[in-house]
């Protein structure tokens, strides 16, 4: 087998190696009033000042309760609480929240970073903090809320949540940055070519 052919089969291929990546941030190794900042770096993503951890178990705690999943979320400590995603995120696009107040326009979602560009969704949240009668924490009942992006997102604001709303599981669809993408048909490219010099 010649490599060159298969090597640019593997190059068309592309985009199927590009397809997009299921994340989904639970906060659980944030720690409380501390900047989420590039906690999830690994995956492209990062936060903005304002994004903040806040942990049950750092002493306080008793914030809030039946997340799902776990001790651990996010709230907003100011106006600047955004989330970028460097290759941008694409398709079905969720949270769970629990908010003690009404809020229009709480989360929105843009087209380029820092929420700048188009404007891709917006989601107004219902105060559900305690609905259903719970009453053990502040903010002891969590909702979902989810849409389907028509095209690639880059970040998500949640500035205008402060003081008012407990993230989890937030939920996205991450594209692949080129560079990653282009490495998958290089590295077959390579094992291909090693094999072929190993049966030679």
């Amino acid at each position: 087998m010649k490599l060159l052919p298969v090597a640019l089969a593997l190059c068309t291929a592309i985009p199927a190696f590009a397809a997009t990546v299921p994340v989904t941030l639970d906060f659980e190794t944030a720690t409380s009033y501390t900047e989420i900042g590039t906690l999830y770096a690994a995956q492209g993503i990062t936060f903005t000042a304002d994004a903040v951890g806040l942990d049950n178990n750092d002493g306080i705690g008793g914030y809030f309760s039946n997340a799902p999943s776990g001790n651990v979320g996010m709230t907003a400590f100011g106006n600047d609480a955004t989330m970028n995603i460097a290759g941008g995120f694409e398709g079905a696009f969720g949270f769970f929240y629990s908010a003690s107040a009404v809020i229009t326009d709480a989360v929105q979602v843009w087209s380029g970073l820092d929420g700048t560009g188009s404007l891709l969704a917006s989601f107004d949240l219902a105060a559900n903090a305690q609905a259903g009668g719970c009453s053990d924490t502040p903010y002891c009942n969590f909702s979902s809320a989810g849409t389907v992006l028509s095209s690639i997102g880059r970040s998500v604001t949640f500035g205008n949540t402060a003081f008012e709303v407990v993230f989890d599981n937030v939920s996205l669809n991450a594209v692949p940055e080129p560079s990653t993408a282009l490495l998958m048909p290089l590295a077959l490219a390579g094992l291909l070519a090693a094999r072929r010099r190993k049966a030679a």
